[in-house]
């Protein structure tokens, strides 16, 4: 699937202002998406819109807060958005399929596994697999975020070519455009560090329920594993074609990192660290620039209660992460050796490998400019 295609659609490109769909933009996203699926563009689509095409079916003059009636909206509005695509991608004779995913899908390997054969099988067929979360039975504290942090794992998931995220803005400005006439587009990042995620500032609309920022993380998300992503609008005929080519209204993420394996994916996406070490500098480095494994002289700290086999994260000295393994010491076993060296920790402790965090069973999720001052110290 080297030339998959993903692209996302959030809640305000969907729906009123007021809320419910509106069957016109639906129209003409599938047009679009389809005008690719001719050109032989495997395509995904991963879409927002449940919750707010249902919430007025429901009889509620707003969008509902309490989580019981979003999830009651978004089983009504989930029927009447894949009913719309329907009926619009078959005016192009291009079939669509279903996939409704929660966080703890990608949590679990074999689930998660299954979800991706069902994708690579519907792409087989012909078929255009539309993905939304599973909103009638997500709790909030695990939601994706409209979508944008999914839409960025399915790119990893199916190893796309590009991540498509569309917005009702052309791109990431300097400031906000709305308030800043001089504000400038960038047309380019290469690298996501704090001051894009300034620049990216807090949510727009009110009908979805992310913004710009999380369409930045999400980003992030997909350039580490080796996704490519444009985050812009598609409002006119051939726009979207135009994104894909690289000359789209918005802001292109390059990467120049390689396509994640599944259980790296896992690792670094989807697991949940059971507690966290952090490193002096010579670890650190061992680690993002060298390639090695963690030993126990690295190890300055310890905080949480883990065993052998969990999923840990790793903490630089500054405080900031710089990746996610797989654990071979339970934490007091950790908190008993941190900081000796592997002769004094043979003689207190017995563990099957000496190593920390092998690197086999490890990430970096330090960010590329982080990486590249810690390779050039």
């Amino acid at each position: 699937m080297q030339q998959t295609i993903v692209v996302k659609i959030g809640s305000s490109s969907l729906t009123s202002d007021e809320g419910g769909l509106n069957r016109a933009k639906i129209v003409f996203f599938a047009a679009e998406l389809a005008a690719l699926h001719r050109q032989g563009f495997p395509v995904l689509l991963v879409t927002s819109g449940a919750v707010a095409a249902g919430f007025r079916e429901l009889g509620y003059a707003s969008r509902p807060k309490l989580l019981h009636e979003k999830q009651a909206s978004a089983s009504v509005g989930q029927a009447l958005l894949m009913q719309a695509y329907q009926a619009a991608f078959s005016e192009h004779g291009v079939g669509v399929g279903q996939i409704l995913l929660t966080r703890s899908d990608f949590s679990n390997r074999k689930r998660i596994h299954n979800a991706q054969m069902t994708i690579e099988e519907l792409l087989r067929r012909g078929m255009l697999p539309i993905i939304n979360e599973n909103d009638t039975v997500a709790v909030d504290e695990l939601k994706f975020g409209d979508n944008d942090t999914l839409s960025a794992l399915v790119a990893n998931l199916v190893r796309a070519q590009r991540l498509v995220i569309l917005t009702d803005t052309d791109g990431l400005y300097t400031e906000d455009p709305r308030k800043n006439a001089d504000a400038k587009r960038i047309d380019r990042v290469l690298e996501i560090d704090e001051s894009i995620y300034r620049i990216a500032g807090g949510s727009g609309s009110m009908v979805g329920t992310g913004g710009m920022r999380s369409k930045i993380e999400a980003a992030r998300i997909a350039m580490r594993g080796g996704v490519p992503v444009f985050v812009g609008r598609v409002a006119e005929p051939g726009d979207l074609m135009l994104a894909v080519e690289g000359t789209g209204k918005g802001t292109y993420f390059d990467t120049s990192e390689h396509n994640l394996p599944m259980k790296k994916q896992w690792l670094g996406f989807h697991s949940q660290p059971q507690g966290a070490v952090y490193v002096d500098e010579g670890a650190e480095l061992a680690l993002v620039a060298g390639g090695k494994s963690l030993l126990p002289a690295g190890v300055k700290e310890v905080t949480g209660e883990f065993h052998a086999g969990d999923v840990i994260e790793v903490l630089g000295p500054d405080g900031e992460t710089v990746g996610r393994g797989v654990v071979n010491y339970d934490s007091w076993q950790l908190q008993a050796v941190a900081g000796l060296s592997t002769e004094e920790v043979q003689k207190r402790i017995e563990v099957s490998r000496i190593e920390v965090i092998h690197r086999d069973e490890w990430i970096t999720l330090a960010s590329t400019a982080k990486t590249k001052d810690t390779a050039e110290t």
